[in-house]
C-alpha cells in the first residue's frame, strides 16, 4: 500500500478540466509493474512546491508512473488536431500523454503537469500510448539543456521507468517523462474546433487562453486579433532564440506549436554540429520541411493557420477579419527579422548602436560557417579569444583561414571594448550544447546497459552551459570525423 503519511506539496487547481467541458476526455494512466524513479529535477520541483525529498523515493516512482494520481489531480487527455508536414489531420489528441493537473508555482504562475508515455487514451488512434527509455531520457536532456541556454521551454520534471517493455521494431525498456508547461495549448487545440465549426468552444478557448497567458489583452477593443499578435510576437522571440543556439525542432506541425510561446514536443530534435542551413537530422522529413533554415518561415505558415480559426472570432463576418489578421502577420517576419539581428548582434560582441553593417557582418560570418562547413558552436564561442587579439583558436577551425581574415577587420572595427564585449560574448556563447553524439552516448548507455552515469554527467554540464569549467573538454569537441550522418527518430 502506498504510505502517504509525508507531504507531497501537490496544491491542484485544474482549471482547464473546470473551465472547458468538452476540450479533453477524461483518462487514466496504464499500470506500470515496476516503476522506477530514473531522474527527478529538484530545482525545478522546489519550484513547483513539491517535496522533492518525499517524492525521490518509491512513492515518486508509484507516481510518476501513474500508477498513483495524488489527492486533486484531475487526469485528462486534451483534444487537438493539427497540419503535419502540411496535411491536416482533423483529430489528432492526446494519445499518450495525460494532464495530470495545474499547480501554482513560487512565483505565482500557473504550470501544467503532464505524463508523456502513460499508456492509451481515447486519442491513441490504435497506438499503445506509451513511450520507450531512449525517447524520453531524450527529452529530459533536451528540454533541460535548452532551459539553461535561456530558451523557453518545456521541462522534465521525471523520468520514470515503468518495468515493462514497450515493442516498437525490437523490445525496448519502457518510460514516463513528467513534464511541465506554461500550457499544452497548441495552434491545433484551436483547429479541433475550428474544423468542426464549434464557434462557441473555439470563443471559450480562446477567452481561456487570455486569460491564463495573456490577460492584459482582456481589454484590447479586438482582443482576438491582439491575441494572434500576441502569439506571433512570441514565436517569433522564440525561432530567433532557437536559431541562435542552432537547434533543430525537427517536426514543427502546428500541434507541436505552443500558444504560450514554449518550446514543446521533442521528438527527432538535435543541435547544429556545422553550420548548413539546409540541415535536416529527422528520418521522416524527407523534402527538408523542417529544416534548420526554414523554421522562420514554417513559424509563419503556422501562425498563419492559427489566423485562420481566429477569423469568426476576429469580426462577425470572418471575410470581414481576412485583412486585419493579414496585417498582423505580415509583422512576423519583421519581427522575427528585428529578434534574430538582436541577439546575432549579442552573439558578435556588438555592444554600442546598431548601425547599418550589422546584418551583412552577421550574415558574413554565417556564410564563412557554411562554405568551410565549421562548427556552429565552436566557431562562436571562440569569437571572445578573437575580439581580444588571440584569433589562434578561431583560425584554427578553418581549413583556408584566408576568408576569415577578410572578414575579420569590419567585426574588429565594431568592437568598441574588447573585454566588455568577450564578456558579453561568453554570456550568450555556450561552450556546452547537447551534442548529438554524446547524446546519443549517454542514451545508449541507459538503454542498453542500465547505465545512467552519462545520462547523468551530461546533465550537469549542460546546466552550466556557458561556463568553461577543467576536465570537461570532451563535451566541447564536435562528432568525430567519419562519423555517419546523424539520423533521429520520433520515438515516443
Amino acid at each position: 500500500m502506498l504510505d502517504l503519511s509525508r507531504e507531497l506539496g501537490f496544491r491542484f487547481d485544474n482549471s482547464y478540466a473546470r473551465d472547458l467541458p468538452g476540450c479533453y476526455a477524461p483518462a487514466t494512466a496504464a499500470p506500470a509493474p515496476a516503476p522506477r524513479l530514473i531522474a527527478l529535477n529538484h530545482d525545478l520541483a522546489a519550484e513547483l512546491g513539491l517535496n522533492a525529498a518525499a517524492l525521490d523515493s518509491p512513492v515518486g516512482a508509484e507516481i510518476f508512473s501513474g500508477n498513483y494520481a495524488p489527492p486533486g489531480a484531475a487526469p485528462l487527455a486534451q483534444a487537438y488536431a493539427g497540419h503535419q508536414f502540411g496535411h491536416f489531420v482533423p483529430q489528432l489528441g492526446d494519445g499518450r500523454a495525460l494532464l495530470l493537473g495545474e499547480v501554482i508555482n513560487a512565483n505565482g504562475q500557473r504550470r501544467d503537469i503532464q505524463f508523456k508515455g502513460s499508456g492509451r487514451t481515447p486519442f491513441s488512434r490504435g497506438g499503445d500510448g506509451k513511450a520507450a527509455l531512449g525517447p524520453v531520457l531524450r527529452e529530459y536532456i533536451l528540454g533541460e539543456a535548452m532551459h539553461a541556454l535561456g530558451v523557453p521551454t518545456t521541462r522534465a520534471l521525471a523520468a520514470t521507468a515503468t518495468g515493462e517493455s514497450v515493442y516498437r521494431e525490437s523490445p525496448l525498456p519502457g518510460a514516463v517523462l513528467t513534464r511541465v508547461a506554461a500550457s499544452h495549448i497548441r495552434v491545433g487545440t484551436f483547429q479541433f474546433f475550428a474544423a468542426r465549426g464549434d464557434t462557441a468552444k473555439l470563443k471559450l478557448l480562446a477567452d481561456y487562453t487570455i486569460a491564463r497567458h495573456y490577460p492584459h489583452l482582456a481589454a484590447e477593443p479586438n482582443p482576438y486579433l491582439a491575441l494572434l499578435a500576441a502569439v506571433a510576437r512570441r514565436q517569433a522571440a522564440l525561432i530567433a532564440r532557437w536559431m541562435h543556439v542552432g537547434f533543430i525542432h525537427g517536426v514543427m506541425n502546428t500541434d507541436n506549436m505552443a500558444i504560450s510561446g514554449e518550446t514543446i514536443d521533442y521528438g527527432p530534435c538535435a543541435f547544429l554540429d556545422s553550420y548548413h542551413p539546409a540541415t535536416v537530422f529527422s528520418s521522416i522529413d524527407h523534402r527538408g520541411r523542417y529544416a534548420y533554415g526554414q523554421q522562420p518561415p514554417i513559424a509563419r505558415w503556422n501562425l498563419t493557420r492559427f489566423a485562420e480559426t481566429l477569423l469568426p472570432l476576429i469580426a462577425a463576418d470572418p471575410q470581414d477579419a481576412i485583412a486585419p489578421a493579414t496585417a498582423v502577420l505580415e509583422t512576423f517576419s519583421d519581427d522575427y527579422e528585428a529578434a534574430w539581428l538582436a541577439g546575432m548582434r549579442s552573439k558578435l560582441g556588438l555592444l554600442d548602436a546598431p548601425a547599418t553593417g550589422d546584418l551583412a557582418l552577421a550574415n558574413g560570418f554565417l556564410a564563412l560557417l557554411e562554405n568551410q562547413s565549421i562548427d556552429y558552436t565552436q566557431a562562436f564561442r571562440t569569437l571572445s579569444a578573437a575580439a581580444l587579439g588571440e584569433d589562434a583558436p578561431l583560425r584554427a577551425l578553418f581549413p583556408d583561414p584566408a576568408p576569415y581574415h577578410s572578414w575579420a577587420p569590419a567585426w574588429r572595427a565594431r568592437i568598441v571594448d574588447p573585454p566588455a564585449s568577450a564578456r558579453a560574448m561568453d554570456a550568450v556563447n555556450p561552450i556546452y550544447i547537447p551534442r548529438n553524439h554524446l547524446v546519443e552516448a549517454a542514451l545508449s548507455a541507459a538503454v542498453d546497459h542500465n547505465d545512467l552515469a552519462p545520462f547523468q554527467a551530461l546533465l550537469a554540464v549542460l546546466a552550466q552551459p556557458f561556463t568553461a569549467r577543467p576536465g570537461l573538454e570532451s563535451y566541447t569537441e564536435a562528432a568525430p570525423r567519419g562519423s555517419a550522418p546523424y539520423r533521429t527518430f520520433c520515438g515516443t
